[in-house]
């Protein structure tokens, strides 16, 4: 898969519309860019595994995971005057919501655009301007002027999902990559990118992408996904958040175009320190640039993978993205191509024995 092929991939990835839970169209582009690669299969969560068509049965099995949601949310009511009242599906800052669009899903199936409410500043007091904004106080806009419209016209209904209305921009000029749900949509493709690099090549290890739902809401998919899989050893794709454009520089551990980022730990899972520093040293080894973080907070699937079954072996191959759950982030392709290059050499290079050291 070449650059341009990669893009196209990414770009039909973020742009798929898939809050938690409503994953569907992720589903099918996963599967669209997957043919070839091996046998698709799905349990009744909606996760998707594929597995390699080179696999054997009888080695080690490496677990290649990424989820397939994004931040969103959910049509709680409608109102009277039409506006949809919102619960979110996911981690928002409520301050970064207001006076975006959306596209919110109907009764048919299809997604219309609306806005996220906000109050003109000629209609507020100067207590409204100063208060700090709650999203129990949010509504979306789809343009109706009365629940019965909305519901009649609009074809709205309650319980069906809203995400950021926002299209894949790639400028070249720059290497940057401009979109919503990177987090985690760049790993989806990563899983993929790394089956088309080692397609044909002799491992000594079986593979198995699995692509986790509901990841946002408590890494849900992943508990499924680990217990189906049972593999020996798993890397977790991310879009990391980066941190390169408000903090010192002493202490920017994830700055997009500096290769991906590998996490000693964070709020939930302390990486298996061996697998960790073996991944670290091949990375400086082969000149293939990667970052070391240690974080405080947020987690990723690799916190279920690491407790599953007998416990499991991970690292959490980490691509920078700016302001994630947010509508929009700012990734590089380098540091897609780096995270892609980084898992295969990893995998190149294992078997039963090296696994059994971690």
């Amino acid at each position: 898969m070449n650059k341009e092929q990669s893009l196209k991939m990414i770009e039909a990835l973020s742009n798929a519309c898939g809050a938690s839970a409503f994953e569907d169209e992720v589903l099918d582009v996963i599967r669209s860019f997957g043919q070839g690669f091996g046998d698709f299969c799905n349990d009744s969560l909606q996760n998707i595994y594929l597995n390699s068509k080179y696999n054997t049965g009888s080695a080690p099995v490496v677990q290649l995971d990424a989820h397939t949601d994004e931040v969103g949310f959910m049509v709680q009511s409608i109102l009277s005057n039409g506006t949809l009242k919102i619960i979110p599906l996911g981690g928002w800052v409520p301050n970064n919501v207001p006076a975006h669009k959306v596209r919110v899903r109907t009764a048919d199936g299809e997604y219309i655009s609306g806005i996220v409410a906000s109050k003109p500043p000629h209609y507020m007091t100067e207590e409204e301007k100063a208060k700090a904004v709650k999203l129990t106080d949010l509504v979306v806009d789809v343009g109706a002027s009365s629940r019965e419209e909305a519901v009649k016209d609009y074809h709205i209904r309650i319980g069906e999902p809203i995400v950021p209305d926002v299209r894949f921009e790639y400028i070249e000029k720059h290497d940057l990559m401009i979109g919503k749900a990177f987090d985690c949509r760049l790993g989806c493709a990563a899983i993929l990118g790394t089956l088309d690099a080692l397609d044909g090549e002799k491992l000594d290890v079986d593979l198995v992408g699995a692509f986790a739902v509901q990841e946002e809401l408590g890494l849900r998919g992943a508990a499924v996904t680990a217990n189906s899989v049972k593999p020996d050893l798993a890397i977790v794709f991310e879009g990391c958040p980066a941190d390169d454009t408000f903090n010192d520089s002493g202490v920017i551990q994830t700055a997009i175009k500096k290769g991906p980022m590998l996490r000693h730990a964070d709020a939930r899972m302390i990486t298996n320190p061996r697998f960790q520093r073996y991944a670290l040293e091949l990375g400086a080894k082969l000149n293939i640039p990667v970052q070391e973080a240690v974080r405080t907070g947020g987690a990723t699937n690799g916190a279920i993978i690491n407790l599953s079954n007998a416990g499991v072996p991970v690292i959490v191959v980490g691509m920078p993205v700016r302001y994630i759950h947010t509508h929009y982030g700012i990734a590089s392709y380098f540091d897609y191509e780096k995270s892609v290059q980084l898992a295969c050499e990893i995998i190149r290079s294992l078997n039963a024995g090296v696994i059994a050291g971690f």
